[in-house]
């Protein structure tokens, strides 16, 4: 089957979806299906624009809310992971995944579905490591949990960020899986991933990754982790705002495995002029039916790390293997998956169950001053009671109510803590990297005054030999080619280039018909600013002013 990815969509669903029915038309291409590796913003209403980390500037509702209100539906069937400039009310409604409006299916902070037979999971946010080990016992018991979403809208300055940074108990709930997985999705890079393509075109196209390539700092060393573990067939990610190919050859742990490898691949985000969509042919079952469905291995290992939930935000640990853990595996049986497989009658069909939790945004009647509320979604309650499930903002709710919780209206001295949060007991990963951590200017502060300069395209391809083809059309679409084998070399990305010659891929471009320059400014990890400044025309998009650049 023909699944297209998209990179950071920013709320423009009807860019990409037209973008989707241009290619029908002119190549009689049509993809089953529609990945998006994060920045989705599902933004319903004024009050979810309040819960975006992002200037205020900045926070401008494009066109979700149409699909949301029922105005318009997405022609494909979409699923996507949230990145770090999303509606974090709305997705934190559906912590499990469920439907964000009909047709567009949101994987939750962690999550594994199949459609056709494909299987597909991913995971949401970007890592930090001062909120990474987040989660620990519920107040005054000894019990030792793992969830740590604890953050719950109104935000103040520090949730609104943390609450999409990954915590190590979605990657240890991912790593419980035993049986393949056709593709993954994550918003920021797996680090070191970069050494496993064409890493002087990267540089090329991005001087300012230098120093963390070199220091392999750049990235998530979370996803690295789950990379080396999963060994998808596909892992497909955004956030870094450039395309880029690589294709990495699993080490085998025993004579009798059979040798894996993955092809992954980055996306730009979805503006004109930059390469953000991508067409790839999936072997499927032709035999499964055109419905999203769970996955019975997944749903096996949410049950069986079920005790592990908490919604506090002390620091936990990993159970491992060190003398230190009552139980350290909590991978699933065969049997356990039979029993999910026979709870549900073999019947895997995720309900077409979308509901409105929230007042959508009316044009004609705009509500500036709408405050975000804590909101519990039949889905996601639905789905605990069926599975047996804590149902996580259930707990936040419960725990608000006694006092326990954490929000807007906090103590002052809190609501000033340093948002580095520097407080924290430190990360297993001794670097606090997601990707952007020191200077990328397609993704920091934005100065709004600046001229034009025609900048060529973002993207780092693996057929470098066939250029764009410019044409009236908004976007670039490309035609993956089935062969990715660039190298870790640099000296080799010539021959590589030579191997993807003869690889066919149909590109499908069109040119705004207005173009706002803006001059972007950069900052470095420790928040110095003017380092360097780039223009770039068009509608910039945005990035929050802080460590999550």
């Amino acid at each position: 089957m023909k699944v297209a990815v998209a990179g950071c969509c920013h709320g423009a669903l009807d860019k990409m979806y037209e973008t989707l029915e241009l290619l029908q038309r002119r190549h009689n291409v049509r993809p089953d299906l529609l990945l998006c590796c994060g920045d989705f913003q599902a933004v319903r209403n004024e009050a979810d624009l309040r819960c975006m980390a992002v200037p205020a500037k900045y926070r401008h509702m494009q066109t979700f809310y149409r699909y949301y209100s029922g105005e318009k539906k997405a022609p494909v069937l979409t699923v996507f992971i949230g990145g770090n400039h999303e509606a974090s009310n709305h997705l934190q409604e559906l912590p499990y995944g469920g439907w964000v409006a009909p047709n567009i299916y949101y994987l939750g902070y962690a999550g594994v579905v199949r459609f056709r037979g494909v299987r597909i999971g991913g995971i949401s946010g970007i890592f930090k490591s001062h909120d990474y080990r987040k989660g620990s016992g519920a107040a005054g018991t000894a019990e030792r949990g793992g969830e740590s979403h604890f953050e719950y809208p109104p935000y103040n300055q520090q949730t609104i960020r943390s609450a999409y940074h990954v915590r190590n108990i979605e990657v240890f709930k991912l790593k419980q899986l035993k049986r393949p997985i056709d593709i993954f999705m994550s918003h920021d890079w797996p680090r070191s991933i970069y050494h496993y393509g064409n890493k002087k075109q990267l540089l090329k196209m991005k001087s300012f990754f230098r120093q963390e390539v070199e220091s392999n700092t750049l990235g998530s060393p979370a996803a690295s982790e789950l990379l080396q573990h999963l060994k998808p067939t596909y892992w497909f990610s955004a956030h870094l705002h450039v395309k880029f190919a690589a294709f990495m050859q699993h080490e085998t742990n025993s004579k009798e495995e059979l040798p894996k490898a993955t092809k992954f691949l980055a996306l730009d985000k979805c503006l004109p002029h930059r390469d953000f969509l991508q067409i790839i042919d999936v072997e499927h079952d032709p035999n499964a039916g055109d419905s999203l469905e769970y996955d019975a291995e997944w749903i096996a290992v949410l049950k069986a790390t079920n005790s592990l939930v908490n919604v506090t935000q002390s620091s936990w640990n990993m159970p491992e293997k060190n003398g230190l853990h009552a139980k350290w595996d909590y991978s699933v049986s065969e049997e356990a998956i039979k029993e999910v497989l026979e709870e549900l009658n073999h019947d895997l069909k995720i309900p077409c169950n979308f509901t409105l939790t929230a007042a959508c945004y009316n044009p004609s009647k705009p509500q500036k001053n709408m405050e975000p509320v804590h909101t519990i979604n039949p889905q996601t309650t639905e789905f605990c009671a069926q599975f047996g499930l804590t149902d996580i903002n259930d707990r936040i709710q419960q725990a608000k109510e006694e006092g326990s919780g954490r929000g807007e209206c906090e103590e002052e001295e809190e609501e000033e803590m340093d948002s580095t949060g520097s407080a924290e007991e430190p990360s297993e990963y001794n670097t606090d990297n997601s990707g952007l951590s020191s200077f990328n200017p397609d993704e920091i502060m934005l100065d709004e005054e600046g001229g034009d300069e025609d900048l060529s395209t973002c993207s780092v391809d693996p057929s470098p030999d066939h250029p764009p083809e410019f044409s009236t059309s908004f976007s670039d679409i490309r035609i993956m080619p089935d062969s990715m084998a660039v190298s870790s070399d640099d000296a080799m990305d010539s021959n590589n280039e030579e191997l993807e010659k003869s690889a066919g891929s149909k590109q499908v471009e069109e040119k705004s018909s207005t173009e706002r320059s803006l001059k972007r400014i950069g900052g470095d990890e420790n928040g110095n600013s003017g380092v360097k400044k780039i223009k770039r025309r068009n509608q910039a998009i945005y990035a929050a002013e802080d460590e999550d650049k």
